[in-house]
């Protein structure tokens, strides 16, 4: 009796690769390269924004407030809980950000984002970013992806992850949003202060703009 032949297997990512560390070390799903990505939807979703609007991000809201945090290309990447892609709409008009131009998107579900070189890996030169220095990232001055907060191996990083709070009740009974515990950064704190610093950045280049186009008044 002839055995059945068994169908061919996936590939597997080549050892010490970026791929392997991410899948070995981290538990994240990748597709393969070159570049490598991360599959966004299913341990995390991506907010994504200008980097010079995320820079002003990160000072205000810090670590605590964040999960890890990527740039490539010009545009910062921020992770939040998967699920968060499809909230950004809704929280954009919950907070009065809604039909604002605001540069601000979200990937999630059959997503992907580059992945940056895995730390203590560099490739190309230090670089900085719009909006100043991002600690001497290699490789960020030609657009590679790199981490400016990375995710830590062997540590779960959905409890690091901006999430939505659950609805409850405020001081003296008012209806508003509640801390769900355990110190999970909130989305909804996330998305209003990028959107302001989206908003801010982009009134500041049409003020640049305007300022080199239009003749003075006296001219």
């Amino acid at each position: 009796m002839a055995l059945p032949v068994p169908l061919p297997r996936a590939p597997l990512p080549s050892e010490g690769g970026s791929a392997f560390w991410y899948e070995h070390e981290l538990g994240w799903a990748t597709a393969a390269g070159p570049p490598v990505a991360l599959l966004t939807g299913l341990r995390f979703d991506v907010l994504e924004l200008p980097a010079d609007a995320g820079a002003a991000v990160l000072r205000r809201i810090g670590a605590a407030g964040t999960g890890p945090v990527a740039l490539a290309a010009g545009r910062m990447r921020l992770l939040v809980a998967a699920g968060g892609a499809d909230e950004l709409p809704g929280l954009l008009d919950w907070l009065e950000w809604g039909g604002v131009a605001l540069d601000l998107t979200a990937v999630g579900a059959g997503g992907r984002m580059t992945a940056p070189e895995p730390l203590g890996r560099p490739r190309g030169p230090t670089g900085a970013a719009p909006g100043g220095s991002f600690g001497g990232r290699p490789g960020a001055e030609q657009g590679a992806a790199v981490w400016l907060r990375p995710p830590e191996p062997g540590r779960e990083v959905e409890p690091t992850l901006p999430a939505l709070t659950h609805f409850g009740h405020g001081p003296g009974g008012s209806a508003g949003l509640g801390d769900r515990g355990g110190g999970v950064p909130d989305l909804v704190r996330l998305v209003d202060t990028a959107a302001t610093e989206c908003h801010r950045v982009r009134l500041l280049r049409g003020e640049s703009t305007g300022t080199k186009s239009q003749p003075l008044a006296f001219s």
